[in-house]
Formats: C-alpha cells, structure tokens, sequence
C-alpha cells in the first residue's frame, strides 16, 4: 500500500490557498482596522473573532452540504471553485476601501468595509471543510496520517510564501515614515496566489475518477467498517465509537485550548514578563513554525507504523511538558535566553505530531458519505477552543498574574492525554516495512 505523493500535493493545493489567505488577513486587517479606520484594540477584537464564531456554523454546515453534492464536478470541488472566486473577487476591494477612506473618510465607507469582511468570510468558510474533506475522499484510510502531513506543509508553503511576498514588498526601508501603507499590490498577489492553486486543483485533481478509484481500491481491500446500517439501510454509529468519537473532540478542544493560550498571548507575555522585544517573541514563535513544518512528514510516517494515538498522545505529553518546563523557567528567570529557542522548537514537533493524526481519527469514525461533515465537526471544536482560550486567559493574566499562561496551557493540554485514553477508535496501524520498501512512496 502506497501513498501517491503527486496526488496529495495536488489535493493540497486548495489547502494552500486557505492558508496563504487567512495569513494575510491575521496580519492586515487588525492594522487596517486599528490604523486607517481609527477603532478601537478591543472593536477591532471583536471584529477579527467573527472569523471563528462564524465557522462554528459554516464549516459543518458546508462539510455537510458537500457530502450530499452529486456535481460532474465531484462533492467538494464546486465548493472550492465557488468559494475561492468569490473570496478572490471580494477581497480585493478591502485595499480599495482602506485606501478610499484614507483619502475621504466616511461612515458609510467604514460600514461597507465591515460588511465586506462578513461577506468575506462567509466565502472563505464554504470551502474550507470541502477542501480538506478531499484529502480522505481519494486516500486510503491507512495512509491518512501521511497524507494529512502533506496536506498541513502544503498549507505551511502558502503561509511562507505570503511571508516571503510581504517581505519583499513591505520592508521597513520601504514603509519607514508612511501615513498609510497601500496594500492593494499585496491582495492582487496573494489573489493571483489563490486563483493558481485552483487551476491547478480544477485541472489535474479529477475528483470524480479519484473518488471511483478508491471506491474500487475500498471493495477490493474491505476494512471492518466502525458504522453500521440498521435495518432500513441508515448508517448507524454503535455507542463505543460514538464515545471514542467524544472523547476525541473535547481531547481536540483542550490541546487547542492550551497551544492557542500561548500563540495568543506570548508576544505580551514576553514583554510584561521577560522583556522581550517584539522580534525576540516573534523569533520563538517563528521556530516552533519552523519545528511544525520539518515534523509534518516523519510524524506521517511515525504514525503508520506505530499508530495515531500513540503518535497523539506522545505529542501531547511533550507539548505539556514544554509548557511546564516554560512556566518553570518563569519561577527562576526573568529575562530572554536562547534555551527558550529549545523549547519552542519541541513545542512544534509536538503540536505537528498532534494536528497531523488528529484528522485522521476523527473521519475513521465516519462512512465515507459523512467525510465532509465529520470533517466540520472537527473544526467546531477546535473554532469554539480558539474562541474561548483567549478570552479566559486573558482574564487571567489581568487579574492573577501573566506569569499563570504556562501553567494555565500546560494544565489543558495535560487534560487532553487524560481524555485521549478514552478514544478506543479512529486509529489505523500497518506494518513497518523494512529495508527498501520503506522508501517505496508511489509519486
């Protein structure tokens, strides 16, 4: 059994796209909003968690629309071409609006930019379940970790290149001095970007083929299903797997709880407690990135030979005690030291070991049909963790001390080892290969 490599990068496109534009809009708009229009850090808070409110609703609504799609152009793949056009043809006038009101503020320009990031993110949460549901769609359930890691470093690439854009065109020498800084060029191309990677998925990933294909690769090689059908042909999920099935979505929202404490809050938390400056912190985070990106791939193959949950488990394990040990160096420390580079660099092998595999287990538990929703079921949990962590540890460093974050992360993830004991269900392990073949990945 061997993974197509070439077919998943190409699936992985779609993810590409996501990524290379939610990068983008993490980074600009809170300085949009805040610079140009002048509202206020809390205002301009609210607004930018409207992306995860909304997805609690969209994503599994869409994930599960897709399921149902009986398109020639397959299930997920009209939600990919639909979402990516509009998202592109709307994006592009949030640069037009910012440089309009710069030039001639007006209430009703700052309203029409609010509206359009609404409408924004409505296009953007139609394909985002459809377009990592397609990944499970055309791979065999065994090799869903590997493909999984190739479908997060697809993502990781359009991360980077829209860091190695903004870069180039917006280094300091260029924008030293500005009043305003015109974005425009940078949406063009992060939209050309966009509009790349869905021709490439729309021409050479024929998901109606590859869909018939695995169909006829799943008949000749049955796998026990975890569903059942009752009498009158309804897919029924038995109570053990449904608990496996809960128990792996509160795991899901607690580690999320606990990374996203810290990505949320560790560049002030640098500041307040280590005196750091803003490239210090940003340099610690940047090498857990980095530590993500270089583990996708070996955590894949780790994970189908040894199995997710102990792939899962192990990264959850290292995460806590990479929280711990940062909580630690706190008590004892309180400036910058190159040991924290150490951690944070764990602290992403542990996070890739974790996001790789966690998928996967989730939409094992599903018949084939159920991908796209068992796919947004995944993503409301993790959404509803990603809305909540900031806000309750934020409270905390306010009000107890910022010195708390560590602790408070390294306590939730912890919590997820103990709720991912309970998870019977979701893993999938084949046998090691040795000697050549383990280098036998079909291209």
């Amino acid at each position: 059994m061997k993974l197509n490599t070439k077919r998943t990068v190409l699936v992985g496109f779609a993810f590409l796209s996501i990524c290379a534009f939610w990068q983008m809009y993490d980074a600009l708009v809170p300085k949009i909003l805040t610079g140009t229009f002048n509202i206020s850090e809390t205002a301009s808070g609210f607004i930018m968690a409207a992306d995860n409110i909304l997805a609690l609703f969209l994503l599994p609504f869409f994930g599960s629309l897709s399921d149902r799609c009986k398109s020639k152009l397959g299930r997920r793949r009209p939600f990919i071409l639909f979402g990516t056009l509009l998202a592109v043809a709307l994006m592009i006038w949030l640069p037009v609006l910012s440089n309009s009101y710069y030039s001639a503020p007006s209430t009703f320009k700052l309203v029409a930019f609010i509206v359009l990031l609404g409408l924004i993110l409505i296009a953007m949460g139609t394909y985002r379940s459809p377009a990592v549901a397609l990944m499970p769609d055309v791979t065999p359930k065994p090799l869903r970790s590997k493909g999984n890691a190739i479908i997060n470093l697809m993502g990781a690439v359009g991360g980077v290149i829209y860091l190695v854009i903004t870069t180039v065109l917006y280094s300091k020498s260029r924008v030293e001095g500005l009043d305003h800084i015109n974005y425009l060029p940078l949406f063009i191309i992060v939209g050309g970007i966009m509009l790349l990677a869905l021709l490439m998925l729309m021409l050479f990933v024929n998901e109606p083929k590859l869909c018939a294909e695995q169909a006829e690769y799943e008949k000749a090689h049955p796998e026990e299903s975890l569903v059942k059908k009752d009498e009158v042909g309804k897919t029924v999920m038995p109570k053990e797997v449904k608990r496996s099935l809960i128990f792996i979505l509160i795991s899901i929202s607690l580690w999320f709880i606990g990374y996203n404490g810290v990505t949320t809050w560790f560049t002030r938390y640098a500041q307040v407690v280590w005196n750091m400056g803003d490239g210090e912190a940003s340099a610690c985070l940047t090498v857990a990135t980095v530590g993500a990106i270089a583990s996708y791939i070996p955590v894949g193959a780790v994970a189908s030979k040894l199995g997710r949950k102990k792939t899962i488990k192990f990264g959850v394990v290292l995460l806590a005690l990479c929280f711990a040990s940062g909580y630690i160096y706190t008590l004892f420390f309180n400036s910058f030291s190159p040991l924290l580079f150490i951690i944070f660099g764990l602290v992403g092998i542990a996070w890739a070991s974790i996001n790789v595999n966690s998928l996967p287990m989730v939409v094992e538990m599903c018949a084939g049909s159920d991908v796209g929703k068992f796919t947004g079921l995944y993503y409301t949990f993790s959404m509803s963790a990603q809305i909540v962590t900031p806000i309750v540890a934020g409270f905390l460093l306010e009000n107890v001390s910022y010195k708390v974050l560590f602790l408070y992360s390294a306590i939730f993830v912890a919590l997820a080892f103990i709720t991912m004991s309970f998870v019977k269900h979701g893993d999938n392990k084949i046998e090691a290969k040795k000697g050549l073949e383990a280098f036998d990945v079909e291209d």
